[in-house]
């Protein structure tokens, strides 16, 4: 029997634990400076905004860890002595093991910005930041969000759920224009604009300034703009937690170095989530993946080989999913900010303009690529399936109905899409009644 230990209690840690778990007698150590126990990163925004409370976002209770023979430890790993398998903890203690797996997560970016440091400046993405927006927001008139990408959009709808007065800075021309497509950038930079935040393209941040009391007082733009306030939000990207990691023997780049068994270059030893960096890509995805599920993906994966079932890590086709305020968002298979050469699209938008489809495929073959909708759900297990089945735009098209899982949608747009469709492509596709899908999941 080996002693398993994870350093990081997030989704990639929590479940390479739970699969040792099932999948072995293993001694199993979990050891996080952040919070005792799991909890759900993605609803923190929730809990600050009084749709939950956050005991309801920790997915297992209490008792779940010691029912299933994990040990927690609520300390800071200071060093890691690969030679010796021994882990020396901030709180003096010394704990070994026999395979450690480094699950450590992501640290809010910070680009050298004059006071970036002062009280009142903060990002939002562990229990602490909840708890010092929590102190920060009582007394807030105003906030500024420095980044145009999700935790920015996040924090936006939290500022504005307290009443607080929020000024957007972005550097692109459009909300989130390094990810979305023109079109649906500017679909959301107009939401954004309805819901009284004072959006901010092509400005950047130039500084953060003191007030008397040594807390933040107001922000310098790169308009030289002076903007008041009480709140500043370092939403700018994260990047791997890696600095403790570089004083060991483990190799690090911009991330934790592995393979595409998450194995690192120190035998015994492993990586996985937000701070594992592939030493090549797969499938044509980034080395670098900060995103929920590659995470949880990469947790089961690294427990079977642990397990002595060597298994490569193998995420699939891209998706992923958000809300910009009301509307929300899913993405599956690559749908490029700016279309490649081969590549061929269609963008519909419901008039009210809070509603609509973005459909890539490649000019020769027909081949479906990727798709982006806006206030419409779809079903992740077809959409997944077409992907790794290279079906036709043509198919995904006449099927939208056995992918749809809105049923005001099905009810009202699909018919206009495809007419849409045929009418600016020139193709001839026929929308196919709903019920095919149960025959699609059943193969």
């Amino acid at each position: 029997m080996s002693k398993i230990v994870i350093i990081g209690n997030g989704i990639s840690g929590v479940t390479a634990a739970r699969h040792i778990r099932k999948n072995s007698d293993n001694e199993i150590v979990i050891i996080s400076a952040e919070s005792e126990h799991f909890f759900s990163r993605t609803a923190l925004m929730y809990v600050f905004m009084g749709h939950m409370r956050f005991q309801d976002i920790k997915p297992y209770e209490d008792y779940f860890w010691e029912k299933n023979r994990i040990d927690l430890v609520f300390d800071y790993v200071n060093h890691i002595d690969t030679d010796s398998k021994i882990l020396e903890m901030k709180g003096g203690s010394k704990i070994t093991y026999d395979k450690l797996v480094l699950a450590v997560g992501s640290k809010p970016n910070k680009f050298g910005w004059p006071g970036q440091d002062l009280p009142g400046v903060q990002g939002l993405y562990t229990y602490q930041d909840l708890e010092t927006i929590e102190e920060n927001a009582k007394t807030a008139k105003h906030a500024v969000i420095v980044g145009g990408g999700l935790i920015g959009i996040e924090l936006a709808e939290m500022m504005h759920s307290r009443g607080i007065e929020t000024t957007f800075l972005v550097r692109e021309s459009k909300f989130w224009r390094s990810v979305l497509p023109e079109e649906d950038g500017d679909l959301i930079t107009r939401h954004i604009i309805d819901h009284k935040v004072d959006l901010r393209l092509n400005t950047e941040l130039t500084e953060i300034i003191a007030g008397d009391d040594g807390r933040v007082k107001a922000v310098k733009t790169s308009e030289g703009d002076i903007v008041e306030c009480q709140i500043v939000g370092l939403t700018a990207g994260v990047s791997p937690n890696v600095e403790f990691v570089k004083a060991s023997k483990i190799e690090v780049d911009r991330g934790i170095k592995v393979n595409e068994f998450c194995e690192t270059n120190i035998q015994d030893v492993y990586a996985i989530g937000d701070c594992a960096q592939f030493n090549e890509s797969i499938n044509g995805r980034r080395t670098i993946e900060q995103v929920w599920y590659t995470g949880r993906i990469m947790g089961e994966t690294v427990a079977q080989t642990i397990c002595g079932n060597k298994m490569p890590y193998n995420p699939g086709p891209w998706f992923n999913s958000a809300k910009f305020f009301d509307i929300e968002y899913q993405t599956y298979g690559l749908v490029l900010a700016n279309r490649e050469e081969n590549e061929n699209s269609f963008f519909w938008e419901h008039p009210k303009g809070k509603i609509s489809v973005h459909v890539v495929w490649d000019k020769a073959s027909g081949e479906f690529i990727g798709i982006n909708t806006f206030g419409i759900r779809m079903r992740h297990d077809i959409f997944d399936k077409w992907l790794k089945e290279k079906v036709s735009v043509d198919v995904v098209m006449s099927e939208l109905r056995s992918a749809n899982f809105d049923p005001e949608f099905y009810r009202t747009y699909e018919k206009e899409i495809v007419d849409q469709f045929n009418s600016k492509t020139g193709r001839n596709v026929e929308l196919k009644a709903k019920q095919w899908w149960r025959n699609l999941l059943a193969k």
